[in-house]
């Protein structure tokens, strides 16, 4: 039988651009290794008609940010009629707006830190709670724009209401919490296992420690009690379920064992296209889990589909 044609969909015009092109080469090169015939579609504003001339039976959706993570791609191909891998229209939306998502999965159980959305020219002078707290853009993802508020700080960093700040005007600033980073991928309707993320020489898990070789050191299973591990596993497929995700998805959390060693655990966001750079967490997640990187993406065009 005659393998799928598949169209990675990658770059487009997010800020995670350089991080999307990654995680589509990455994928195409495994795809065309399990024997996919592979487009490799770098996505412009004209990509409508470019999928109508290449005419794929599946689009990998390997975009990051905005456009490729928020619905927009998604509607598009619901419209072309091309399976697409991922989550659908309205779970991207949603997952994308970070406040939103975070008011859905408390809903269901799932314990989030205090927040509020405000326009970052409303932050001023004055502290918008008390610190420490951070600052981060409400749909932006791989960390860009996140300001770290330190309780020793007289006031906010200047920086989010000047013309540098280029992460749009509506921010969500959120109760900081201690402790240690931890993330669950979910596939279909599995959460599999929980790694805990290190970040070396950063002072947290930002940009270059996700995306630079050496930036962070990843412990997989994650060194927490069963209880904890657990824990994570059901919060990550709540979170999953209760946003409508499909496909592949990752929850981030934060673990605050200081004074405890079941201590506070709270959800930050769920990714719903996670990285498939050389340095993401999922595939090293899935290879744990007894799944290869090319059997990873195999099962991912299997499951594409549309209404998603």
């Amino acid at each position: 039988m005659a393998r799928k044609h598949v169209a990675v969909l990658m770059g487009g015009f997010s800020s995670e651009r350089p991080v999307s092109l990654s995680s589509g080469n990455a994928c195409a090169d495994a795809l065309e290794a399990q024997g996919y015939q592979v487009s490799r579609i770098d996505v412009g504003r004209d990509v409508s008609s470019v999928l109508a001339e290449v005419r794929p039976d599946v689009a990998f959706n390997a975009l990051h940010g905005p456009f490729g993570e928020d619905g927009t791609i998604q509607g598009i191909l619901e419209y072309l009629e091309i399976p697409y891998t991922h989550s659908g229209v309205l779970a991207s939306a949603l997952a994308m707006d970070k406040q939103l998502a975070k008011e859905v999965v408390k809903a269901v159980g799932v314990p989030v830190a205090e927040s509020m959305v405000m326009s970052r020219f409303d932050i001023g002078s004055e502290h918008p709670m008390a610190a420490p707290y951070v600052v981060k853009p409400v749909n932006e993802g791989s960390s860009f724009g996140v300001v770290i508020v330190k309780e020793d700080q007289s006031n906010p960093p200047q920086v989010i209401g000047s013309s540098e700040w280029k992460y749009g005007d509506t921010v969500m600033v959120e109760r900081y919490v201690y402790g240690r980073e931890l993330t669950c991928a979910v596939m279909g309707d599995q959460a599999l296992g929980v790694t805990e993320i290190v970040p070396l020489g950063h002072a947290f898990y930002d940009y270059d420690s996700k995306y630079v070789a050496g930036g962070s050191k990843h412990e997989c299973p994650a060194k927490v009690s069963p209880f904890i591990y657990q824990k994570i596993q059901t919060l990550a497929l709540k979170a999953h379920q209760a946003i409508g995700c499909r496909g592949v998805s990752r929850s981030d959390f934060r673990f605050d064992d200081r004074h405890s060693e079941n201590g506070e655990l709270i959800w930050l966001e769920v990714n719903t296209q996670p990285g498939m750079t050389p340095t993401s967490l999922v595939p090293e997640i899935a290879a744990a889990a007894g799944y290869s990187f090319g059997e990873l993406l195999s099962w991912m065009v299997e499951d594409a589909s549309c209404l998603r």
